[in-house]
């Protein structure tokens, strides 16, 4: 790879070239992002997950780029147009845009008016034009060019053909192409109009219909909002700058004095601007303008499943899952700690008090059997009238009633994953299942669904969806490996995600579990078909294995310092478990004893620190949450009600709330907090508990604004 790649990026992300060498040559030896960042902080400089994904992403970027430059390259040799000039000009630059511009001129063409004009032999008159001779008067020297054979009549078909030929060459000339390309980042305005006639067709895009604001300035969410528009029919999009100001630009950079041939030239750049250039550098400005906006809707996805994904587990407890219900009825399984599925069956609460007693008696029954210790209640339809009828029960006050969000419960439900976990129950079961299993443990369960299919994204199906499959496997990937995986019980789904692994060896994996019986300790897993030293490098230090004799494999230490503790637990005259249990014994170690080659400051901090928490989730500890009693639907709101809810969903505009009513509220950005926000994932994230009031409400449309600002007092009368 070029060090002008490596010093490139080093300047994009402010960190030294050195960084990006040793980040790259260890992508290249195939370590993951996770791994690299937790486990070779002395090669990179201790650089994160985020720089780390960002360095392999922008050598991809220049991998990409350096195929285009030798397919360039490549062909103007085999044409005989590569010149010594030429190729210094393409060897010296490192954008795309720089490298089309000097490729433009010699790209293979259809025949274009240009072409056309020079089959005619008006390219010398071009030449003279162009030349600008106060001597030369283009008009008399036109009359030389006029030849009915070649379909030139007169001197105007001349002119107009050597202007053709001008036109096309300003249009390919990098310069010219570069000035525009800062016109338009500087100057471009974007002004969506309603198409004709699709005024009642189109009115989700009503905001659109008579828009314009600096492209530059353009917020993400509305530029995607408004291209959705013009695919659709429903909206007329441009993205120009003032044409006059373009033209001049370009007569700047070919006007050299009056003379008679400067009409004819001006007269050209204006064609040249209007026919070729403008869409061309439109198109160009578009595709970068859509890109960051995809980035940013990526990037705000990301952050919302990151969220979702770390939400607070409940953990190892019985639990009672009910996937709520009106004619169909509730379906309620039982699970036991380790999530298996014991007992399933319906409840019907709405269809007469005969059939609520029956359920609740039925209830009692399976809450005393399994020794249930919380409910989770899915959130759609009829959540809440469930939510109630579970809590007129009057059970034990240390069994939790817990609303839980199914969205892609459905999506997972009717999964081959899902039909070979349970083969033997339809549908309906297996979503209170995954309910139920959402509570316990959020992540692991989470992992089984599409991530696009969770529900906390902004634009989704707009954006690039190969960026926004491999932006959401990064964040699925952080998240799991953050939290460490127990191979024993894990799910090939969740362990796919372990860094190294996949899902032919996460597969592997439980095979091998179902046939040999539980692993025994890290290093069986070099048992396992296929997982060879690279893979179990990558992936051992975020497995887990809680019932191994060496107290380290439960941790996140990784196998390769196993030694070193092993020396710090000798240097101190103990055994390991003393060292993970005597706070006292690890103060007196000394780091420095330790250091080596390959083994720094900053990995014998993270052992250290391990061996004080060792395998501690990293989750926050899970607290019960309930909406206000009495608020079921939108008609039982009012202004100025203030109400719990939970953020559902984080956009660039605002945030998502639900509020129990089975309908989300907006909390405008500009309602988040007393100060100004300029980004809403600073003040809320998704999952987090707020407190909100309710400031319009309109039932016909569903939509409810609310507030998170501070209640303004009216002023004292004096």
């Amino acid at each position: 790879m070029n060090d002008l790649y490596f010093a490139r990026i080093a300047e994009e992300l402010k960190i030294n070239p050195l960084q990006v060498m040793s980040t790259a040559q260890l992508l290249e030896e195939g370590g993951t992002v996770p791994f690299i960042a937790r486990y070779r902080k002395e090669r990179t400089g201790s650089l994160d997950e985020v720089a780390i994904a960002l360095i392999r992403d922008r050598l991809e970027q220049f991998a990409e780029y350096d195929k285009r430059r030798d397919a360039i390259v490549k062909s103007l040799a085999e044409r005989n147009l590569l010149s010594e000039e030429l190729n210094g000009k393409i060897v010296a630059t490192t954008s795309l845009a720089e490298l089309e511009d000097l490729y433009l001129p010699y790209r293979p063409k259809k025949r274009t008016r240009a072409t056309i004009a020079k089959e005619k032999g008006l390219e010398p008159l071009a030449a003279a034009i162009l030349e600008q001779n106060p001597a030369f008067s283009p008009e008399k020297a036109a009359e030389a060019y006029i030849s009915p054979e070649k379909g030139v009549d007169s001197t105007v078909d001349a002119l107009q053909g050597a202007r053709d030929i001008i036109a096309e060459q300003i249009s390919e000339n990098a310069e010219i192409r570069a000035a525009l390309r800062e016109l338009f980042s500087f100057d471009a305005v974007l002004v969506s109009k309603v198409s004709k006639d699709k005024e009642s067709e189109g009115a989700k895009f009503r905001d659109y219909f008579d828009w314009q604001e600096p492209a530059a300035k353009a917020a993400g969410h509305r530029l995607l909002a408004v291209m959705r528009g013009e695919n659709e029919g429903f909206l007329k999009v441009s993205i120009l700058p003032d044409p006059e100001k373009a033209v001049k630009l370009i007569c700047r950079h070919y006007r050299k004095e009056f003379c008679p041939s400067w009409e004819q030239v001006r007269e050209a750049a204006e064609d040249s601007y209007k026919r070729l250039l403008a869409s061309s550098i439109e198109n160009e400005y578009r595709k970068q303008l859509r890109e960051k906006a995809e980035e940013e809707a990526i990037r705000v996805f990301a952050a919302n499943l990151r969220e979702l994904l770390m939400a607070a587990p409940l953990g190892q407890k019985a639990v009672m899952a009910i996937d709520p219900g009106f004619r169909t009825g509730c379906k309620v399984v039982c699970l036991d700690p380790q999530s298996k599925l014991l007992e399933n069956s319906v409840i019907f609460i709405s269809q007469s008090e005969q059939a609520r007693e029956a359920s609740a008696v039925l209830l009692k029954q399976l809450i005393k059997k399994h020794g249930i210790e919380a409910i989770a209640i899915g959130n759609g339809t009829a959540s809440r009238e469930t939510e109630a009828f579970v809590k007129s029960l009057q059970l034990p006050a240390s069994i939790a009633v817990v609303m839980v969000n199914e969205s892609g419960a459905s999506i997972y439900s009717a999964s081959e994953v899902a039909r070979n976990e349970f083969p033997d129950h339809d549908v309906t079961v297996r979503g209170a299942v995954s309910i139920g299993r959402r509570l316990m443990d959020p992540l692991a369960e989470l992992v089984k669904i599409d991530p696009k299919s969770i529900g906390v994204g902004q634009y989704q199906h707009d954006v690039d969806q190969t960026k926004l499959k491999k932006g959401l496997d990064d964040t699925v990937m952080s998240c799991v490996n953050r939290v460490g995986v127990e191979v024993n019980t894990a799910s090939p789904q969740l362990l796919s995600y372990v860094a190294g692994l996949g899902p032919q060896l996460a597969k592997n994996i439980t095979t091998w579990r179902e046939e040999n019986g539980p692993f025994k300790n890290r290093k069986q897993l070099l048992k396992v078909p296929r997982l060879g030293p690279k893979a179990f490098e990558q992936a051992a230090g975020f497995l887990r294995v809680r019932n191994s004799e060496n107290p380290l494999d439960r941790s996140a230490v990784h196998p390769e310092s196993y030694k070193i503790v092993e020396k710090m637990a000798h240097d101190n005259n103990c055994d390991i478990e003393t060292l993970l249990k005597d706070p006292q014994t690890r103060k007196q170690i000394k780091l420095q004893n330790y250091v080596t080659e390959d083994c720094g400051l900053p990995t014998l901090n993270d052992i250290i620190q391990e061996l004080a928490r060792p395998g501690l989730d990293p989750r926050e500890k899970f607290e019960a949450f309930a909406f206000a009693e009495g608020i079921n639907e939108i008609k039982d709101l009012a202004v100025g009600m203030k109400l719990p809810g939970i953020v559902t969903n984080v956009t660039q505009f605002g945030a998502f709330v639900d509020i129990g009513v089975h309908q989300d509220g907006l909390v405008h950005v500009s309602q988040l907090a007393d100060k100004f926000v300029k980004d809403p994932n600073e003040v809320v994230k998704v999952q987090q508990k707020v407190m909100v009031r309710v400031l319009e409400v309109d039932a016909g449309r569903k939509r409810i604004s609310l507030s998170m600002k501070s209640e303004k007092k009216p002023a004292e009368k004096w």
